[in-house]
């Protein structure tokens, strides 16, 4: 099967399929006389294998690991596992700290009024977050350079008003 064949079967975009080639997570594909990529059945699978690994969060490293552990019959299941119930403690780690930044921005959300008054106090915590955080010895006057490459009129009303409270 082709390049696009394969991304159809396995769900792998074609560009995916390519980079997973690249890094050495699948085997290169042999080519045709005119260049073209095919791949077997076998590599199909071995696609949507990771595709799914993929889905459940798994790292590249870790489906690396997962993979060999797949092609390896005499494998124990409990080097599986073990990999599987790693992957969790990290997947509950990031759940927590998400809970923590959902209450905390409720919390915000509920204490701003959302009307036409200056006051907010989702800007405020972020300012005394970041005055909490900013080393004493750190300037204050915003980048020439804008952000992302664009200068974006909320750039440029933010240097102007830097410049007006510095």
């Amino acid at each position: 099967m082709n390049i696009g064949q394969a991304a159809k079967f396995s769900g792998v975009s074609a560009k995916m399929i390519r980079y997973y080639e690249q890094i050495g997570l699948i085997p290169k594909a042999t080519r045709s006389d005119a260049g073209y990529r095919h791949y077997c059945l076998s590599d199909a699978h071995s696609l949507r294998f990771i595709c799914r690994a993929r889905d459940l969060g798994f790292s590249v490293e870790q489906i690396s690991k997962l993979l060999i552990l797949w092609y390896d019959r005499d494998r124990a299941s409990a080097d599986v596992k073990a990999l599987a119930l790693s992957h969790i403690a990290v997947l509950k780690a990031k759940i927590a700290e998400l809970q923590v930044m959902t209450q905390t921005l409720e919390h915000l959300a509920d204490h701003c009024h959302g009307n036409d008054s200056q006051d907010c106090p989702i800007l405020a915590d972020l300012a005394e977050q970041t005055a909490a955080t900013t080393k004493p010895s750190r300037s204050l006057t915003p980048h020439k350079t804008p952000r992302f490459g664009v200068d974006m009129p909320a750039s440029s009303r933010y240097r102007t008003i830097m410049k007006t409270h510095l």
